[in-house]
């Protein structure tokens, strides 16, 4: 390994970055393709700074999706709701918080026959959210609507889905500093239990389905018995819970109450 790899080999590892090995090779790669100097890209690393936000994307289902600062980072584990969709009849679609856009835009490249409306209450996610629309190819069959969850929402969907916040206030300040110092408090944690948008959603959800739709929320490993129980006492039916590729607890489905 060269000096100038081996040096930023050491910063790596002296500012925790797990694997700096690795990381330095990944690093020069990106370097070299953006025609930056690697102590740069380095620096920035050393902070912290997730790689997809040093390198402006990151790879979600069949796609790379923009990121920053004002989006959550798509999570492999966010894919579990994109597959339980596309196993459920529909043609239109509403993604509640929809940030990068990775679940909604996702889920319309898979079906090309489908519409869908995104919300978010950041004016900066949206923004991301419509550069990956154009990218992705699907701009012309989505709506994107600044709203706090259901406010400026109108008519029915057969199909809404979200990955809300659901960190608790105690589990965010013990969050790593990549994810607390550089993704948006708002998509991660609501505050207290976590669990607000639940209730929410299954309070409001219902009056924006058709008869026979579905709602699917992310959540918490956690959160599963807690989540299923909020939903079942606002009479959504054949209410489920489905497991992650490690087993855990991770989406909510529901069908609309009658």
């Amino acid at each position: 390994m060269s000096d100038p790899l081996a040096t930023a080999v050491v910063r790596l590892h002296e500012a925790g970055i797990p694997d700096p090995h690795t990381e330095v090779r990944r690093l020069d790669a990106l370097a070299r393709e953006q025609g930056k100097e690697l102590a740069d890209l380095v620096a920035r690393r050393a902070t912290h700074e997730p790689f997809s936000h040093i390198a402006g994307h990151r790879a979600f289902w069949n796609h790379e999706f923009f990121v920053n600062a004002d989006v959550l980072d798509p999570r492999p584990d966010t894919e579990t709701l994109v597959e339980a969709a596309l196993s459920l009849p529909f043609d239109t679609v509403l993604d509640l918080g929809t940030g990068s856009g990775c679940i909604l835009f996702s889920i319309l490249a898979e079906r090309p026959s489908t519409t869908g409306t995104g919300t978010d209450i950041s004016a900066d996610a949206l923004t991301v959210a419509q550069r990956n629309a154009d990218h992705i190819g699907v701009a012309d069959r989505m709506t994107l609507i600044k709203s706090d969850w259901f406010a400026e929402v109108e008519g029915h969907f057969d199909l809404i889905t979200s990955n809300p916040p659901y960190i608790t206030e105690a589990a965010y300040a013990e969050l790593h500093p990549t994810v607390h110092r550089f993704e948006p408090r708002i998509a991660l944690t609501p505050g207290g239990d976590g669990l607000n948008p639940y209730r929410v959603i299954a309070a409001q959800a219902a009056d924006y389905l058709t008869s026979e739709g579905y709602v699917l929320v992310e959540i918490g490993f956690d959160q599963g018995d807690s989540v299923q129980a909020i939903f079942r006492a606002q009479g959504w039916r054949d209410v489920a819970c489905i497991p992650d590729l490690n087993g855990k607890d991770r989406v909510i489905r529901a069908k609309a109450p009658q």
